[in-house]
């Protein structure tokens, strides 16, 4: 049986619950190892997990379960999970570095798949640790902030247009030179650290898109993320312009844009053709 995205939900308020007294604490930051997305595990990641991890259990739920600290790992029974094709993909604390800082930008993203690509995600749940705002989607059914339906802003790039802009470390004033004629053209630039709730806020008009140029983006940064902008009607597509589809795993890594839907055809007329031609 699928899960319900009421239960999504209550699992997110669970860490929600957990973790929000913790934000801005030293017990938030300490160390441990290395996680399977390849950062550092902070405890507030670990406890985050833990709680995911626990009220999946507690529901008797059988799936597979694609976690930025543990990696892949079934959860309930094995063969009802594989005959189910039920994947869990989870940040447990997507913009960690905010969160132990205190930065009030910070989130839980749950998506949930009935099969192994991108495209399979059915339902996303994404949660601010800070506010306990919840931006949520059905596939097919639209996209909602707590029970108001969202949509992308209708701003043209002629008009007050906000973006986030993520790099590599690797050359960045020699690639922030180069995406000088192309950056001039926003009005805002953000860099806000939550790739889930970055989606989110594109899905809901509070900014028109995200440029996010590195290899290293990690599927379960943005998998609930990408439902929830595309249900309020975003687009979300690979640096040459094409629908990006992977496979659901931990170890699936990509660049990409997304945009409300009047930047689309800009981006890929000027944003994309420079990309490929000069970086």
């Amino acid at each position: 049986m699928e899960l319900s995205i009421d239960l999504i939900k209550k699992i997110a308020l669970n860490v929600y619950d957990v973790v929000n007294p913790l934000l801005g604490t030293k017990e938030a930051s300490r160390k441990f190892q290395k996680g399977a997305g390849g950062d550092i595990s902070m405890n507030i990641d670990l406890i985050a997990e833990n709680t995911i991890i626990e009220a999946l259990e507690k529901y008797n739920v059988n799936s597979l379960l694609i976690s930025e600290e543990l990696g892949e790992k079934y959860i309930g029974e094995i063969e009802k999970a594989k005959e189910n094709h039920a994947v869990l993909i989870i940040d447990p604390i997507d913009g960690s570095n905010n969160a132990v800082r205190g930065i009030p930008y910070s989130s839980v993203s749950i998506a949930y798949a009935i099969g192994d690509r991108m495209n399979n995600i059915r339902k996303a749940v994404v949660l601010n640790l800070f506010t306990k705002e919840i931006y949520w989607a059905e596939k097919g059914k639209g996209a909602y902030l707590n029970s108001k339906q969202i949509h992308v802003s209708d701003f043209d790039i002629s008009q007050n247009c906000f973006f986030e802009l993520s790099l590599p470390k690797d050359n960045i004033m020699n690639k922030l030179q180069k995406l000088a004629p192309v950056i001039e053209k926003f009005y805002r630039i953000r860099v806000l650290g939550s790739s889930a709730l970055s989606l989110c806020q594109i899905a809901s008009g509070g900014m028109e898109a995200f440029i996010n140029l590195r290899t290293s983006n990690r599927l379960v940064d943005v998998a609930a993320g990408i439902l929830i902008l595309k249900e309020a009607q975003g687009k979300f597509f690979s640096l040459n312009g094409n629908e990006i589809n992977m496979a659901l795993s931990i170890n699936t890594k990509f660049p990409f844009i997304a945009s409300n839907i009047k930047l689309e055809s800009f981006i890929k007329k000027k944003l994309i053709t420079y990309f490929y031609r000069k970086m």
